[in-house]
């Protein structure tokens, strides 16, 4: 086939499946010398090189079809797995600032990865999509309930494809429990225990501060901290913040529940269509304060009834050693005696139901318990062929570029599950119960829960908030 020809294909293909922005690799050649035509390539720009991103940016190029033509971090030393990224492609131009790179390099980026901390997710990204960029974001897709509605806006207004990195959210995993929904195996499941233990190493109980944080020196790699506390608040330096425990703090990161929430309990907000709750409970919190998420926290949501299916109500609890109760009352008589949960995982059943879904986290696949009900629909269950061989989380974000396909986690549905999650720090942070209008997007009665929902952003940041 024709170069120009096959672009033509391209272009036809993107548009059939909802792209109205077209990228640029679509439709003109660029550097010779690629393992794909520059026709078929995808110019990736990474916002985040380290800690994280050092793993999913060679996870977007490992078959080339991704390339990367742009880094930018505020820190190309300190956080873990810099150095190998760098030795990788050390030709590829370095920006501190993402709104520099996309000055200078816009017209040759086709995608982004964002990949940082929470706080700093929203503005990269709908700057990328206000250029017609395609974005994959690592989880949680924001730190705020009102950064990850804009979002949803961003998508619709700019028709670019769009991927939340739960990676288990594709796969078989995933693919099984949408086959237990087809079944009907989840129409009267009333109730998730949901759960992440024991505690993990950014909440740092050894180190927590009583008041205010210390104030220690910014390393000197870390080339200008006021860019990396963004739309937040720049508070006075403290050695946890960076590069890896800001997830324990309340202003920069969304503690266990954003970090794990997204890989554990996903599946079911997807397929069980769960929206926004309306009555947030908060049970327990170990040692509450305004600074810190809490060492171990327990909080319930109400989910309201959606057409036939009954409302559900789903206990989080995190830190600690944690088993749900209501597990044993399904391991009576179980063959294969007690399922591993692997320190987080979710419990779906009913009051009256005489089998659960237990499931673990990111890709696992769920099982029904006891196992002779397991046995009972085994068949049912089985997966075709094909499903082994389907394209991952990363590379069916890259296809999707290309017009072919879609992705699982596209912002439509990621965004509300990160407002879940965020309604559920706010119930942290204020320690109370909350009642939650859907409908308004609002708390109901309390107002510093409702400013909780869009915290002021510092006047350099404000032109992002309007691009939606």
């Amino acid at each position: 086939m024709h170069k120009s020809t096959r672009r033509e294909h391209l272009k036809r293909s993107a548009l059939a499946f909802g792209a109205t922005i077209l990228p640029s690799y679509l439709t003109s050649a660029r550097a010779a010398g690629d393992r794909l035509p520059p026709s078929e390539r995808i110019n990736l720009a990474c916002v985040g090189v380290g800690g994280r991103a050092s793993k999913v940016i060679p996870s977007l190029c490992r078959d080339g079809v991704a390339e990367p033509v742009a880094f930018c971090d505020v820190d190309f030393e300190l956080p873990k797995g810099t150095a190998d990224i760098l030795k990788k492609y050390p030709s590829v131009p370095r920006f501190n600032d993402f709104r520099e790179m996309f000055d200078k390099m816009g017209d040759d980026i086709d995608a982004v990865s964002v990949v940082v901390p929470d706080h700093s997710h929203f503005c990269a990204t709908i700057l990328a999509m206000s250029m017609g960029k395609h974005v994959y974001v690592e989880k949680p897709l924001t730190r705020t309930f009102h950064e990850s509605e804009l979002l949803k806006r961003a998508e619709k207004k700019y028709g670019v494809v769009t991927q939340m990195g739960n990676q288990g959210h594709t796969g078989t995993g995933f693919d099984t429990f949408s086959k237990m929904v087809k079944l009907g195996l989840c129409n009267n499941i009333t109730k998730m225990d949901a759960w992440k233990s024991p505690g993990l190493w950014f909440m740092k109980q050894e180190e927590r501060l009583k008041g205010k944080p210390t104030v220690d020196p910014i390393p000197p790699s870390l080339n200008d901290y006021d860019l990396w506390c963004g739309p937040r608040k720049m508070l006075p330096f403290n050695k946890l913040y960076h590069p890896f425990s800001w997830r324990g703090f309340y202003e920069y990161g969304m503690g266990m529940l954003g970090d794990w929430g997204a890989h554990i309990v996903d599946y079911a907000h997807d397929k069980l269509n769960l929206g926004l709750p309306t009555q947030l409970k908060s049970l327990y919190m170990e040692d509450h304060n305004d600074i810190f998420y809490p060492l171990s926290s327990h909080l319930s949501m109400q989910f309201p009834a959606r057409g036939e299916m009954p409302g559900l109500n789903l206990t989080w609890r995190d830190g600690g050693d944690f088993r749900p109760k209501a597990l044993e009352r399904f391991l009576k008589g179980n063959a294969s005696g007690n399922p591993r949960s692997r320190g987080g995982g979710t419990l779906l059943y009913s009051d009256n139901s005489d089998f659960a879904i237990l499931r673990g986290h990111h890709g696992d696949a769920p099982e029904i318990i006891p196992s002779a009900t397991q046995k009972e629909y085994a068949d049912r269950l089985k997966l075709d062929d094909a499903a082994s061989t389907q394209p991952d989380h990363f590379q069916s974000f890259l296809n999707a570029c290309k017009g072919e396909g879609k992705t699982n986690s596209p912002f439509s549905s990621a965004a509300t599950l990160t407002q879940v999650l965020a309604l559920g720090t706010i119930t942290q942070y204020l320690n109370t119960d909350l009642t939650f209008d859907p409908n308004q997007k609002k708390f109901v009665g309390n107002d510093d829960a409702n400013v909780l929902l869009n915290p002021p952003v510092r006047s350099d940041w404000e032109e992002f908030y309007r691009m939606a």
